[in-house]
Formats: structure tokens, C-alpha cells, sequence
């Protein structure tokens, strides 16, 4: 099958002045059903490389294909649209909006599908159920704890039913028990077929991976079976 993720020999460049560039000739797989941990420490380039990944840099030398599509040859919309539909996105920061309800902050990841409005919420429930929240569908994030509100940030994540899920230091702002429920939580989804990539500096959310690659001055330095 096609990997999900093909990097051919890749750089970005931050425009100056001075240029910098932020990553350097890297080249990496992802196959689809894989759960890969990017780790390396503050500066490294990761979160330029989770930016690439995510469509919302683009490459300055090489090739990125993302579904077997080379996202070079896109117009910012078809960009936007792949970005939207085939990457799930799991921040450090939890974005939800104070004023909606886990369900409504579940349907903002569908505004810009065509779907009736009926399918969206259907869409939502389901992914609010997969993560366990059935039973706090109409709560405020005001009154929902850091792990519910991080599995509400999973289900939005999940409504599109995304080719990757991406995550970025998903359990930055919990505590260590409620972190161990969240990466159970990734486990679960990866052993039911979803692709995972988490970047991260903790080595404890790392070691959940099945494979780890590491990044140091925007070079991929090294790759170990988890």
C-alpha cells in the first residue's frame, strides 16, 4: 500500500534576514497503520518537521507526498482541504472553544464539508463515543477536566476519520496519571488501524510508540525499533 507519509530528501528554509534553515535533507516512511514517536529536544526542528507534515509549511528542496500526492503540486485550497481531511490534528494546547459544548467543538472540525448538518453531528457523536464521552456530550470545556478536554480534542480530531492522526506534545498540560489514560487512549486507536505520529520530548510518551525516530539540528539522527 502507499505510506501515508513519504519525506524524499527534504529542507526548509526560513526566509531572512538572515535565511535559516531549519531542517536538513530528511528523508522518512510512515506506512499506513504505523505509531511512529519524532522525539528530540527544544530547537531540534520538530516543530518545523510536524508543520511540514501538517501542510502548513511547505518543503523548500525535496519532495513531500502525503497519500501517495505530491502536496507541491496543490493550490493553497486543495492544500487546505487535504490538510482538513486526511490530518487529524492533537496540540499540546487543547484549542477548544469556552463558549461551545464538547459536541459543538467536535462539529467545528467539519464546517468546511459539504455534508448536511444531520451527518455532521451524527459524525461528532460517534467520535465523542469513541473516545469515551458519550455521557458528557453537552458539558462546557469550562466543566470538563484536562483529560476530557484532551479526548474532546481527539474526537474533533477524528471526525473527518483522518489518515494520520498528528499529534504534538499531546500530554504537555497533564498530569501523569491523566497522561497514561490519554496515550491508552492512542494505543487503542492505533491497534484499531489508525496511522499515529507524535512528536514529543518526553521519553515516556515515546516509549508508547512502535518505532522512534530522532531529530537533532533539523537532521534525523536516528531510528530504533520501540
Amino acid at each position: 500500500m502507499t505510506p501515508v507519509i513519504s519525506l524524499e530528501r527534504i529542507s526548509h528554509t526560513y526566509a531572512g534576514p538572515p535565511p535559516v534553515t531549519a531542517l536538513h535533507d530528511v528523508s522518512l516512511v510512515v506506512e499506513r497503520g504505523e505509531y511512529l514517536a519524532i522525539v528530540g529536544p527544544s530547537g531540534s526542528g520538530k516543530s518545523t518537521l510536524l508543520n511540514v507534515i501538517g501542510l502548513l509549511d511547505q518543503v523548500t528542496i525535496g519532495r513531500y507526498l502525503l497519500d501517495g500526492v505530491n502536496v507541491a503540486t496543490l493550490s493553497d485550497a486543495e492544500r487546505a482541504a487535504m490538510r482538513g481531511g486526511r490530518i487529524g490534528f492533537v496540540f499540546q494546547a487543547f484549542h477548544l472553544l469556552p463558549y461551545r459544548s464538547a459536541l459543538e467543538n467536535v462539529m467545528l472540525a467539519q464546517l468546511y464539508r459539504s455534508a448536511p448538518r444531520k451527518a455532521r453531528l451524527a459524525a461528532a457523536r460517534e467520535s465523542l463515543r469513541k473516545v469515551g464521552l458519550q455521557h458528557r456530550m453537552e458539558a462546557m470545556p469550562t466543566h470538563l477536566s484536562g483529560g476530557e478536554r484532551q479526548r474532546v480534542a481527539i474526537a474533533r480530531a477524528l471526525a473527518n476519520h483522518p489518515q494520520l492522526l498528528l499529534c504534538d506534545e499531546p500530554t504537555g498540560n497533564l498530569d501523569s496519571a491523566t497522561a497514561g489514560t490519554i496515550l491508552d487512549l492512542l494505543d487503542e486507536l492505533n491497534n484499531e488501524g489508525q496511522t499515529v505520529l507524535t512528536i514529543t520530548h518526553d521519553p515516556l510518551v515515546a516509549d508508547r510508540a512502535q518505532r522512534l525516530v530522532a531529530i537533532r539540528d533539523g537532521r534525523l539522527t536516528d531510528e530504533v525499533g520501540s
